[in-house]
Order: C-alpha cells, then sequence, then structure tokens
C-alpha cells in the first residue's frame, strides 16, 4: 500500500467519530420510525429522525475525501431554502403532494450519486462487478423513482388526469420497457466498461417510471406513494453499498423495508393484490352492475334537523374522508365534537387505512386539529361499534363506506373491507355533490333509508351545525 491508501485505511480518530455518528444516526433513525407506529408518539419519532439526520451529515462533513466545502454548503443553503418551506408552509391537504416530491428529491440524489460514481470510476472502467450492482441496482430504481414521483405529484395536484391514463397494450410495453433496462443491468454486470448501456439504462428508467404511474387511478395513490417510498429508499441503501457508506445502507434499507410492507397492507387494505394495483388501472369506467342509482332518490336534510341528531346522540361516529382534507375543516370537526361531548354524548373516529390520498392521511389531519388519539379508531376496532351508534357523521368519504363492497358482485370495489356505516341508526352524509368517489362507481349508502344527505362545503356545513347545536 502506498502512503495515501495507508491514510485512506488508517482508524484515527476522525474515522472512530465518523462511524460513531452513523451508528447513532441509526439508532436515532430506528427508534424514530418505531415511535410514528404510535400516533401520540408520532411527532417525536419525527424529531428523533430529523435529529438522526442532522448527525449523519455532521458525520459525514468531517471525512478525510472532501477536498473542498463549496458545493456541500451550497447544496446545504440550496436544501434548506427548499425544506423549510415546504414543511412550514405547505397546507396538510397538499401533504400527499410534499410526500411526493420528497421522493422525487431523494431518488434525484441517488441516481446522481450513482452516475457521478460511474463517471468518476472511468465510466466504468474502474467498476468491479460487485460494485457494479450496487450501481446498477442504485441508478435503475432512482431514475424510475424520479418520473414516477413527479407523475404522482401531478395526479395529486390535479395537473394530470386523476383516472388511469392508458392504451392498447400498456402492460406489454410497460414490461417489456422494465425487462430491457434488467437485461442492460445484467449486460453491465459482465462488462461494466460499457457507458453506452449504462446511460441507456438510466434512461430506461425514467422512461418505465412515467409508464409506471400514468395508469394507476387516483383511488391507488396512498399504495403508489408508500411505493414510491419504498423504491427511493432501495436506491439509497444501494448508494451505501456503491460508496461505502454505512448510514445509507441502514436508512436506506429501513426506508425501503417500510415502504414496501406500507405497500402490502394497503393493498391488503383495498383486497387487491399488489399486482393488480400496479397493472389494474382501478378507476377506469367500471362493468355494467347489476344495481344502478336508476329510479332511486336521496334524502336531503337540513342543517337545523342534522343539529338536533347529534346534539341529543349518545354515541357519534365520524367518518373523515378526502373530501374534509379539501375543506380544510378538521378544526370545525373538534369544535362540533366537543359540543356533543358537552351534552354528554361521545364521539369516535373511524379511520379507514386508504381513506385521504396517502398512508394516515386522516390522523395526520385529526391530529392537527389536536383531537385525542385515543378517539381515532382503525376500521377493525370501529367496525362493531356502528351498530350502536346514534349518527354516523360521514364527511367526504365516498367508496371506503359502500356498501356495494359487501353485497354487489359486479363491483369493482368487491371485497374491499369498509366501514360498516349503514348499520349506524341514522346516517348523516356531508358532501358537495352527488359525484362519485375515485372508484368511479354510485355509492349505496346515499341512497338507503337510514341515509340523509346534507349537500355543501364541509367546512362551511359543519360551521353551521356549531352554530345549530348552540342554539339548541
Amino acid at each position: 500500500m502506498n502512503p495515501a491508501e495507508l491514510a485512506e485505511h488508517a482508524t484515527g480518530p476522525r474515522e472512530v467519530f465518523i462511524e460513531a455518528a452513523y451508528l447513532v444516526s441509526s439508532i436515532l433513525f430506528i427508534l424514530g420510525l418505531k415511535s410514528l407506529t404510535v400516533p401520540d408518539k408520532a411527532r417525536r419519532g419525527m424529531q428523533l429522525a430529523a435529529l438522526g439526520m442532522l448527525v449523519a451529515i455532521v458525520g459525514t462533513l468531517v471525512n478525510h475525501q472532501i477536498v473542498t466545502y463549496g458545493w456541500i454548503i451550497a447544496g446545504l443553503a440550496l436544501g434548506s431554502a427548499i425544506g423549510w418551506p415546504l414543511g412550514v408552509f405547505v397546507p396538510m391537504t397538499a401533504m400527499p403532494q410534499r410526500i411526493a416530491i420528497s421522493h422525487m428529491f431523494g431518488a434525484v440524489a441517488a441516481t446522481l450519486v450513482g452516475v457521478a460514481e460511474f463517471w468518476h470510476l472511468g465510466n466504468g472502467a474502474a467498476v468491479g462487478r460487485a460494485q457494479m450492482a450496487a450501481l446498477g441496482f442504485e441508478v435503475l430504481f432512482g431514475a424510475l423513482t424520479i418520473t414516477g414521483s413527479l407523475m404522482a405529484f401531478g395526479k395529486l395536484q390535479a395537473l394530470l388526469p386523476s383516472r388511469p391514463v392508458t392504451f392498447r397494450g400498456q402492460n406489454v410495453v410497460s414490461i417489456l420497457m422494465f425487462g430491457a433496462g434488467l437485461g442492460l443491468f445484467a449486460w453491465l454486470l459482465v462488462d461494466p466498461a460499457n457507458p453506452a448501456a449504462f446511460y441507456a439504462m438510466v434512461g430506461l428508467g425514467l422512461l418505465f417510471g412515467v409508464s409506471l404511474v400514468l395508469p394507476i387511478g387516483g383511488a391507488d395513490m396512498p399504495v403508489v406513494i408508500s411505493l414510491l417510498n419504498s423504491y427511493a429508499g432501495l436506491a439509497s441503501s444501494a448508494t451505501g453499498f456503491a460508496i461505502g457508506n454505512n448510514v445509507l445502507i441502514i436508512a436506506g434499507a429501513l426506508d425501503g423495508a417500510s415502504g414496501f410492507i406500507l405497500s402490502l397492507v394497503m393493498s391488503r387494505a383495498m383486497n387487491r393484490s399488489f399486482a393488480n394495483v400496479l397493472f389494474g388501472a382501478f378507476g377506469t369506467p367500471p362493468p355494467p352492475s347489476e344495481r344502478t342509482a336508476s329510479g332511486l332518490t336521496v334524502r336531503s336534510i337540513t342543517p337545523e334537523d342534522a343539529a338536533i341528531q347529534l346534539a341529543f346522540a349518545r354515541l357519534v361516529i365520524v367518518v373523515p374522508g378526502y373530501g374534509m382534507a379539501v375543506a380544510q375543516a378538521q378544526h370545525q370537526v373538534k369544535e362540533l365534537a366537543q359540543l356533543v361531548e358537552k351534552n354528554g354524548g361521545t364521539v369516535l373516529y373511524a379511520i379507514h387505512p386508504v381513506a385521504g390520498r396517502m398512508p394516515g392521511h386522516m390522523n395526520v389531519l385529526l391530529a392537527e386539529a389536536d383531537i385525542p388519539y385515543d378517539r381515532l379508531k382503525e376500521m377493525e376496532e370501529i367496525n362493531g361499534e356502528f351498530k350502536n351508534a346514534d349518527v354516523a357523521l360521514v364527511i367526504g368519504a365516498n367508496d371506503v363506506v359502500n356498501p356495494a363492497a359487501r353485497t354487489d358482485k359486479a363491483s369493482p370495489i368487491y371485497g374491499m373491507p369498509i366501514l360498516d356505516v349503514d348499520q349506524a341508526r341514522q346516517v348523516i352524509v356531508l358532501k358537495r355533490s352527488m359525484n362519485p368517489g375515485f372508484a368511479g362507481i354510485e355509492n349505496e349508502l346515499f341512497y338507503a333509508e337510514n341515509t340523509a344527505m346534507l349537500f355543501g362545503d364541509a367546512k362551511a356545513s359543519l360551521s353551521r351545525l356549531v352554530q345549530e347545536i348552540k342554539q339548541a
């Protein structure tokens, strides 16, 4: 070994500090992830994870391989200038879009590191097969996550159609495209010094990301977001292997594994296979059902009558949906609940796993309004309580309360576990119109005898209910 190599492999105080910092940050990441599984500890979990990232950055900044800090300081300043407004000023209703963009930024970083490392090593001339495996995995999954996250952002922000964008043979084209990318990957493992194949693989990854997400409908966005999170984590972990960074390996593996598990949980919550989510184009016009809304009418209710029912109810179960998020009505929900409880009633909140546009969307919104965590009930826990509820108050939820999922075999959502709202004594649905949900089908609940519709903006309707209850 020459003196430079000896210096590089020496275990001095600096190297000990770096590895200790990476160990501490990894522990903080694990503790943060564990805390995120408990609602009342989620805020602390985010703080632990943020602290872990800070420790990892400090450890990296003392690495002896850094020649100049100019670009690093510029990157820290630019990243902080982008990240701080995204965290502080983006409303909770736009949090799914922000998450999608965050995944894109993470994937861009991983992909650029992989491309830079390949170029730095003589465009693959000095890359071993093991390192090429890490680099190839990193840039392939990083590239498809970049464009996939961008497409998800476009759908969530309504810049692109939320419905599936498909054409004949779409799945075949996507599979062939991904297969070609894997073929180039295999070629690079045999011949790493092949820049044309490497950059072609990056390009195919970018194209596949577009092809992967465009055919997926808005109803599947919770699964898509968690899956893209998994891809970004796997790409980061591969980056760690490629450049020999332990904290990236651990953090990326945690992110990738947790995102994949969450994707499976979301798929199971919709009673659909993982492959069906990716290739089933959920949200396309459903096949004709034996049951339609023809000849059926809905029963509307006035705010005054709804307020009387709520004021004297012993048990009210609130079912939040994306409509509540759009109206930003979570604070009015809390005010209404306080009045019901003041009158001696109990208010619980039924949370469906895929309500909203990202995993945990409803929990986050209700927590923002300081609604007690012990009142938030998961589907399996709350379904048995609906038969005891005097009123089920549905706020902007649609497909997750549709009884057709239990009764209509021709329905595209048949078999999907739902909240048993129709079993409550009275159901009040706050909704702007009779437009269908993301699945594009009629909701049988709206035509049930025990259901009444209160049309209008959820926030305004809830404010009106609050005023009426105060006067009751």
